[in-house]
């Protein structure tokens, strides 16, 4: 299919910049044309109108990282981060730890996206073993069909294990300053994007990159260095939750209700399990959230579309009955 889209749409989108596409082919030629009128996002196979200058047509997506809009007055809207994926590098820093709720969240993304998650650890030069082995052991404790490891964009050696990664298209998601631009000049081999400094006292880096980007690798993979996400924000969910959750999901099923709410239920595998010790109560309530925050979503989407419905109505009402 990914075969396919490339040879029917030739382009594919290595950068968005306000109404403009900079556009690359599969023999490295450049162009730059006016997307006006197109959903096109970093990752697209496109079409060009050549006597206009602007994308034609969009290709159909294999995968897709989307997430709520962030901005002011974007409520219920999309927000395509990449398109076209294989893989998700979700980035954390070792030397600030794993923050296991952000986690999460970063996970029903990628899942949703279509694309295989992969958590690194990066900056892993800059703490011990032990520090390393209680990152990992938060990562599996929330993700333990995930793979996760260690790497530091100062040990070329650390990087060896992703090159099973390097032959797809792969998306970097993270907090601002933990290093995806260093991780991607590493990876590439030269100094392709923008970095900070350092500070001292915990590893942390300033953020620097303000756009997705596609990034040529010399495997012939491609990355795309997306801009530091301060919260991560979720669109409305397929099977993201359930595959973030599937520890719950799966103890749910010995549940005696279909439905249970995992409060007062009686025979709540769920509740039995946080009794017993073998899950913690804080994940049950982290998944809670999540759904919630799905369902609003949903219900302030559904708004919109009513809302637009009415507008479009009232556009389309003839002559007569506004006389």
């Amino acid at each position: 299919m990914r075969v396919s889209a490339e040879i029917s749409y030739p382009w594919r989108v290595r950068r968005l910049d306000r109404g403009w596409s900079a556009l690359i082919d599969s023999t490295g030629n450049e162009t730059r044309v006016r997307n006006i009128g197109a959903e096109v996002a970093v990752g697209d196979y496109v079409t060009v109108d050549t006597e206009i200058a602007r994308v034609e047509q969009v290709g159909p997506r294999t995968s897709a990282l989307v997430r709520r809009a962030s901005f002011e007055g974007a409520r219920a809207v999309p927000h395509v981060v990449a398109a076209n994926l294989d893989v998700v590098f979700l980035l954390h820093a070792a030397p600030s730890g794993v923050n296991p709720r952000r986690l999460e969240r970063e996970l029903v993304l990628a899942f949703d996206s279509g694309a295989q998650p992969v958590v690194l650890l990066t900056k892993s030069d800059a703490v011990d073993d032990t520090q390393i082995d209680r990152a990992i052991s938060v990562v599996t404790s929330v993700a333990p069909d995930v793979a996760v490891h260690a790497v530091s964009a100062r040990n070329r050696a650390s990087l060896g294990v992703l090159s099973q990664y390097l032959t797809g298209t792969i998306a970097l998601l993270g907090a601002s300053g933990v290093g995806k631009s260093t991780l991607v000049n590493a990876l590439v081999g030269s100094d392709v994007q923008r970095t900070g400094e350092v500070r001292e006292g915990d590893q942390r880096g300033r953020h620097t990159t303000v756009a997705a980007e596609l990034v040529a690798l010399p495997s012939g993979g491609w990355l795309i260095d997306t801009p530091g996400l301060r919260a991560v924000t979720l669109w409305t969910s397929g099977h993201g939750i359930e595959r973030a959750f599937s520890d719950i999901f799966a103890l749910s099923e010995n549940c005696r209700f279909r439905d249970c709410k995992h409060e007062e239920e009686p025979d709540c595998a769920v509740r039995a399990a946080i009794e017993s010790g073998g899950l913690s109560p804080v994940r049950l309530r982290a998944m809670e959230r999540l759904v919630a925050e799905e369902a609003a979503v949903e219900d302030e989407q559904r708004e919109r579309e009513r809302t637009e419905d009415r507008r479009g109505f009232r556009r389309r009402r003839p002559e007569t009955d506004r006389n």
